[in-house]
């Protein structure tokens, strides 16, 4: 009896904490709006970079394929909050290329294919050559590297900040929530 009851608690506790993820997690891919009602104000990209959603897509894309049951059974929230995210950052970079200046146009264009390819590779390459266990580590320890790449990804605006002594560029509430 007293193992059933743990094991209801657990289930409650464990999809209460998955629900609570997937809110913050939706907070956090909505955290770019401001900078990017910027871009579209100004119609230009200034000078923000476009990798953090580079890194962010790629993430989405490893997480969601982690979330699928064919590759982790039970887990079925991470992939759908990392196909919302997915979609976000998809529209995010898709207003970035439209007013970019015309070599970061071709910059991120050529990313965006690198990212699907990488990700077709992922999948293809844990389908054809992984049983179930082994294809679950290694989509997990994938996500967890494109997780860390993805948080540390605005660093990169810190280097924009020391080039031009300014945190104009610097999408604070981005760095933010992302550190």
């Amino acid at each position: 009896m007293s193992s059933t009851v743990v094991s209801s608690v657990y289930v409650v506790c464990s999809d209460a904490a998955g629900i609570a993820g997937n809110i913050f997690a939706f907070v956090l891919f909505l955290s770019p709006i401001p900078t990017f009602r910027r871009i579209i104000r100004n119609e230009s990209t200034e000078m923000f970079s476009g990798m953090p959603y580079i890194y962010a897509l790629l993430n989405c894309l490893i997480c969601l394929w982690y979330g699928m049951p064919i590759v982790s059974p039970g887990i079925i929230l991470v992939a759908t909050v990392n196909s919302i995210g997915a979609i976000f950052q998809l529209i995010y970079i898709s207003v970035f290329v439209v007013y970019a200046e015309n070599p970061m146009k071709l910059k991120m264009l050529g990313l965006l294919i690198s990212v699907f390819a990488t990700f077709a590779s992922i999948v293809f390459a844990s389908m054809r050559f992984l049983d179930s266990p082994s294809r679950q580590h290694f989509v997990g320890y994938l996500s967890v590297a494109s997780l860390i790449s993805m948080f540390a990804s605005p660093l990169i605006i810190i280097k924009l900040v020391i080039k031009t002594r300014s945190v104009e560029y610097r999408p604070f509430r981005s760095l933010l929530q992302r550190s």
